[in-house]
């Protein structure tokens, strides 16, 4: 195989979608056994009172995907399920249909957040992002 520079690296990433890139870091976790996620800050000493909670609603950066309802069409968000979160067999994503309503997506980008609720209602279930 030959080896890629890290900006053909860059250029071959830009090219994938964002539940794509997801996937393909959940695989490099998995592989090498490591994680990509971003170390958190340990907090400092708190200022005023009223001061923190007024910052943390101000942005916010994760969002929970829940599967309400699978509505008629249960086989196409099954398989909509599949393609969302990856690693799942057809019985757990069946499973995770079943038990509507339920977290499909924790803690994710909003834009896979929404990627995922539009492909949920595409194939016919309700969604909500919180």
């Amino acid at each position: 195989m030959a080896k890629l520079s890290t900006d053909e690296l860059l250029d071959a990433f830009k090219e994938l979608t964002l539940i794509e890139l997801s996937e393909f870091v959940k695989q490099f976790e998995e592989t090498f056994g490591v994680t990509a996620a971003a170390p958190v800050a340990v907090a400092g000493p708190a200022g005023p009172a009223g001061g923190a909670p007024a910052e943390a609603a101000e942005e916010q950066d994760e969002f929970d995907v829940i599967l309400e309802a699978a509505g008629d069409k249960k086989v196409q968000v099954i398989k909509a399920v599949r393609e969302i979160v990856s690693g799942l067999g057809l019985k757990e994503a069946k499973d995770l249909v079943d038990a509507a309503p339920k977290p499909i997506l924790e803690k994710v980008a909003k834009e896979q957040a929404e990627a995922a609720k539009a492909k949920l209602e595409e194939a016919g279930a309700k969604a909500t992002v919180k």
